[in-house]
């Protein structure tokens, strides 16, 4: 009969004990190496089997395997670069040390000191002289270091997810170097990168409900920021031509496959462009993220396989209902004629959506999901975008677009309103559905439009989702799989529920 986990950790703590008592201390300070496992296959892989080297290094790792044969033992290690054979044995060790490394555990980070050589079945390995203990680990990895079967323990305990599967570091490493691609191509491109205010004093930039905090020593209300805009376009207004900013934005919404209640968000702006710029930088920058990431443009989620190399299809969305529904629909057109054609084709609506809204569910209902792409969606409703400048061609529109893979918004751009008088009217209109009740609008922001009185040159704004750029590009469907500690159901004992739900309109969610 195999020990529990209270058992084996009992266990292991009395090797803790047993270790200070002879003197050995199992956390100490530091180890120095020489070498990290990356570097010896890189400088020795080219070995031939059996031979050994005079060449000393010295490598840490954790413990993943273990296999004792006597007078020899092997081991695998594993440290952030990749993982690393060690040949233990008796005759260069010593019969003691040899006993103490045998004594060690799966899941021990171990720092070792040897010569580089290559076993006779060509595996590349240091010949251990010397090891230190450098972490006793209490617990014991998921069984044989293969992977955790529970999702929800996965999320939870991203350390030993980390640990125990190696498409929980594909992942990870996808996405760090996505936002590193995203770094270097900006400034290549001249985009400065700042930082802006976390707390506002009002939440603006997106349609969602913010969070709410206090600070005390002002006695000030103020919320968690749901978007980057309104503080970078400031900038644009202070001179400042090319900005971005990759940062956590919190909305007080449920969760889903596709949100958390805080994520990374891009956002940059550019002056003297408009959205037909953007839109060139976006499909240009995502080809980027993915061939640096993976080396190919292609990318394949569920069983599709996705090209996102430049240039993509450029729709409009009226257009895209038309096709979709066999009807003609403009926000000019009368609510009640909007209304029953959401009914024709079971899109539900409330009282009081104006034809924009309606003709926005439409289009999130009968187009989105069935759009592959990638494809950009054209030319939203005005009543929608309230940050949007109008369209050159339709006052009723705006230009503004999202950019659109398997049915998910990857991108929201506009081209930026900076006039103040229409952008004060379009605040007033938040206003009025604020005292309607509904969470998601927010009211005027005087400071930004008195901002805009001092003259924001024409410019184009971008907001990537990271996050769901990166499940893109690493092919999951989960936005859990991506964020390294997302928020989850508390465990038995914690207090507070946490709602599961479909979360806010999926149009929504980047700006």
């Amino acid at each position: 009969m195999s020990e529990g986990p209270v058992d084996e950790r009992a266990r292991r703590l009395a090797k803790v004990e047993a270790l200070r008592a002879a003197g050995a201390e199992p956390y100490p300070v530091r180890f120095d190496r020489t070498h990290t496992a990356a570097e010896v296959v890189e400088h020795w892989d080219q070995l031939q089997a059996g031979s050994e080297t005079d060449d000393v290094v010295r490598v840490a790792g954790r413990i993943l395997l273990l296999r004792r044969q006597g007078k020899l033992t092997f081991a695998t290690v594993r440290d952030g670069s990749g993982a690393l054979q060690l040949f233990v044995s008796r005759a260069e060790l010593g019969e003691d040390r040899h006993i103490a490394f045998d004594d060690l555990d799966l899941g021990d980070w171990v720092g070792v000191e040897g010569a580089v050589m290559k076993t006779r079945k060509g595996e590349l390995s240091v010949k251990v002289r010397e090891f230190t203990l450098l972490s006793k680990a209490l617990r014991p990895l998921p069984e044989k270091w293969h992977g955790l079967a529970d999702v929800d323990t996965r999320f939870r305990q991203r350390y030993v997810d980390l640990i125990a599967n190696d498409d929980a570091r594909r992942v990870f490493a996808i996405r760090f170097e996505v936002i590193a691609t995203i770094r270097r191509m900006l400034a290549d491109r001249g985009f400065v990168e700042v930082e802006t205010p976390v707390l506002h004093v009002q939440a603006g930039g997106a349609a969602a409900k913010p969070f709410l905090t206090h600070h005390n020593a002002l006695e000030l209300p103020l919320t968690l920021r749901i978007a980057l805009e309104l503080h970078l376009k400031r900038l644009l207004v202070g001179g400042m031509e090319r900005v971005f900013e990759i940062g956590r934005v919190f909305r007080n919404e449920g969760l889903s496959t596709r949100h958390n209640p805080e994520f990374t968000m891009l956002e940059l702006y550019q002056a003297f462009a408009d959205y037909t710029d953007i839109m060139t930088l976006t499909e240009e920058l995502t080809a980027e993220c993915a061939r640096a990431a993976t080396g190919s443009t292609v990318v394949s989620v569920d069983g599709a396989e996705i090209d996102l190399a430049p240039p993509w299809p450029r729709t409009p969305m009226l257009e895209l209902i038309r096709e979709a529904t066999g009807r003609e629909v403009h926000p000019a057109m009368a609510v009640a004629e909007l209304e029953a054609v959401c009914d024709a084709h079971e899109v539900p609506h409330e009282p009081g959506w104006g034809p924009g809204k309606l003709v926005l569910e439409l289009y999130e209902k009968t187009v989105e999901p069935n759009l592959i792409g990638p494809v950009f969606v054209l030319d939203y409703p005005r009543e929608v975008s309230p940050l949007a400048r109008s369209h050159r061609d339709d006052p009723a529109l705006v230009e503004r677009f999202e950019a659109v893979v398997l049915g998910r918004e990857l991108a929201n751009a506009f081209s930026e309103l900076n006039d103040p008088i229409d952008q004060q009217a379009r605040f007033e209109a938040q206003e009025k559905l604020v005292a309607d009740g509904d969470e998601e609008a927010h009211g005027v922001d005087h400071d930004y439009v008195r901002a805009l009185e001092y003259g924001l040159p024409p410019c184009g704004g971008l907001g990537i989702g990271v996050d769901r750029l990166v499940m893109l590009v690493a092919g999951v469907s989960s936005i859990r799989e991506v964020i390294l500690f997302p928020h989850l159901r508390p465990e038995t004992g914690e207090a507070g529920p946490e709602a599961e739900s479909d979360g806010e309109t999926d149009g929504e969610i980047v700006r």
